[in-house]
């Protein structure tokens, strides 16, 4: 237990394939390799630097990453020194609302009632920081209100249409927190340039809550997608879960958390805005040149990429 209740952890996404940037990795690494073990910039692959983002607010030990079998060549270089629980290995990538809901009850083992920080391993940031103490006041305010979940809202740079919007609604009382009126899953250029006139936020999937606030956000969405999981919890840590883990991931279909758990518009969501911080979702190769052109020298793997579609 920490000063203020329990320890709080750090979940990784790094289950991912990145379709859409394997044009880019192959120019950087020669193969097709999944963007978060990539080394786009410097000697740092995507996950290692979200990694050591996490850890200026999450002890190591208490940050698991959540991976893929089919990747295992390229994640098990990373994981010298880890220790066993921080690697939490699928069988196959069933989607973001499987991969969170797995991630949280392989955490409760361990910390039944934690605040666990959410985080994509394929995000840039300027500053983190900057974007950590966000993450910080997000800990802090789940602390307080224990039945929130706390998306980061991102102050956007310009209209972009293919990013998630979040429209903010009230202040809660005594906190930066915003409710949330509606979510807009890439909106379009036209609706688009009015969020952003509207002073609305990108969604960053970066999410804080205490463990049972997220099975409850959860349970009121998706009952039967988290009665399935919640059906591990006999096999969790024990000799028979690989094989319970097989069977149910089997049976599952790809659900994305954002549209099956957070389009739900649960009163248990607010969103803080992240402000002194650039930020990007290096979902495409054109958003990742964008990013590079903007520190001003792209390097020299890009120069075949520009004419690549998003």
């Amino acid at each position: 237990m920490g000063a203020n209740g329990p320890q709080r952890w750090a979940m990784i996404l790094a289950g991912g394939e990145g379709r859409r940037l394997r044009a880019l990795t192959r120019a950087i690494a020669g193969e097709t390799v999944p963007k978060q073990f990539c080394a786009v910039v410097g000697a740092e692959t995507l996950l290692e630097r979200t990694r050591r983002r996490a850890a200026s607010s999450v002890a190591p030990a208490r940050t698991v990453m959540v991976l893929t079998r089919a990747h295992e060549r390229f994640y098990r270089p990373l994981l010298a020194g880890t220790p066993s629980h921080c690697a939490i290995v699928q069988p196959q990538d069933r989607g973001t609302a499987a991969a969170i809901l797995y991630g949280l009850h392989r955490i409760a083992i361990h910390a039944p009632l934690a605040p666990v920080a959410v985080l994509p391993a394929d995000h840039y940031v300027s500053d983190d920081a900057v974007f950590m103490r966000h993450v910080d006041a997000a800990f802090a305010a789940v602390t307080a209100r224990p039945e929130l979940v706390v998306l980061l809202g991102i102050t956007p740079s310009g209209p972009d249409p293919d990013y998630g919007w979040i429209e903010p609604a009230e202040l809660l009382p005594g906190t930066p927190l915003q409710r949330i009126a509606r979510f807009w899953e890439k909106p379009g250029p036209a609706v688009a340039r009015v969020l952003f006139e509207r002073r609305c936020l990108w969604n960053s999937f970066v999410m804080v809550g205490r463990i049972p606030a997220f099975l409850a956000l959860v349970r009121r969405s998706a009952p039967e997608l988290e009665a399935q999981f919640s059906s591990l919890r006999p096999h969790l840590g024990r000799l028979t879960e690989p094989a319970a883990v097989r069977a149910l991931y089997a049976r599952l279909d790809t659900v994305s958390f954002s549209e099956q758990v957070l389009q739900s518009r649960s009163a248990a969501l607010a969103v803080l805005p992240v402000k002194g911080v650039e930020w990007s979702d290096w979902g495409t190769p054109a958003r990742v040149l964008a990013t590079l052109t903007g520190f001003g020298a792209l390097p020299s793997w890009a120069a075949g990429l520009r004419s690549v579609a998003v």
